[in-house]
């Protein structure tokens, strides 16, 4: 863990390396994008919505005007966009050296399917996200200070894989499905770890949490009533930090050189809600190996793409 407490001031120059994020339009994805930047790395914004992405670089350059910056077409909801996304780095593109899995939403208040026929959440969370990776995993640099860097969530230490349920069919809850979702993550970054290690491969699969961070990622929730939405806000903006503040943890598995494979960071301060990079804790349903082991399986035939080490 870091010595002292980390902030951006201690992250090394960048230039010269590649970095993907994916949901870097707004909240801890954009701030991760604008210090990756800063710092000298290319930055690709892999985005649903064009005409954010387009903002989003303006808003980058208008603080770092010599940011090389670009922006691709990217949902992690459809797996079609997910396949092209991987089809057009193949014809083209470069070594990786940051492959940051951030984008997300939140307590979706009805059941929802993607068009691949997934529960939106664990499609958009997870299921997106472990296809890209098995896409572009073949072009990640081959280095120790190569990352992959999937984020989590505090929510996952109450949330189960439902393996008998995975798509919530039966039975579906809003935040039951986010919690399943963001454990898949850290469960998936700490398999992917292992299996990079088993592979005697340098990269290292860091998994993050950005504590209480103040972003739109609960903005599905918008059927919630005005008291609930209300109470909701006020209650966040005591005991929630900042984006940039909650993209600490991001930024340092990315870039510290001795951030450690297999850890999972998050902020240090009371309950992990805000504060700067150290371990986090692991709830114990995300320590399960065989269940890591079942959901890799589960994904690949569902998503019909193989994560291969």
């Amino acid at each position: 863990m870091p010595e002292t407490r980390w902030t951006k001031r201690a992250m090394r120059s960048q230039t010269g390396r590649l970095a993907i994020v994916t949901g870097a339009t707004s909240g801890i994805g954009y701030e991760a994008a604008l210090a990756l930047a800063g710092a000298g790395a290319e930055v690709i914004l892999a985005a649903r919505d064009a005409a954010k992405a387009e903002r989003a670089m303006a808003s980058i350059r208008r603080q770092h005007p010599d940011a090389t910056l670009t922006a691709q077409p990217l949902d992690t909801a459809r797996l079609a966009s997910v396949r092209a996304f991987g089809e057009r780095w193949r014809s083209g593109g470069r070594p990786i050296d940051i492959l940051l899995l951030n984008a997300g939403i939140a307590t979706v208040p009805r059941r929802e399917e993607t068009v691949d026929g997934f529960e939106r959440q664990l499609g958009t969370n997870y299921l997106g996200h472990f296809a890209l990776t098995g896409l572009l995993l073949p072009f990640v640099a081959r280095g120790p200070a190569s990352r992959i860097v999937a984020v989590a969530s505090l929510a996952h230490r109450s949330g189960r894989i439902r393996f008998d349920d995975l798509q919530a069919r039966h039975s579906y809850g809003p935040q039951r499905a986010y919690r399943q979702s963001k454990l898949a993550m850290l469960m998936f970054g700490l398999e992917l770890d292992r299996r990079l290690r088993a592979a005697n491969s340098p990269i290292r699969s860091i998994p993050v949490h950005p504590g209480a961070a103040r972003t739109d990622v609960f903005r599905r929730g918008d059927r919630a009533g005005p008291v609930q939405r209300l109470a909701g806000h006020a209650i966040f903006s005591v005991i929630g930090q900042s984006a940039a503040q909650g993209a600490l943890p991001l930024l340092y598995a990315s870039t510290a050189p001795d951030a450690e494979g297999g850890t999972y960071y998050g902020p240090d301060g009371l309950w992990e809600l805000r504060g700067h990079p150290t371990r986090a804790a692991i709830a114990a349903q995300a320590r399960d190996r065989a269940a890591a082991e079942r959901l890799w399986s589960v994904s690949e035939a569902l998503t019909g793409i193989a994560c291969s080490v």
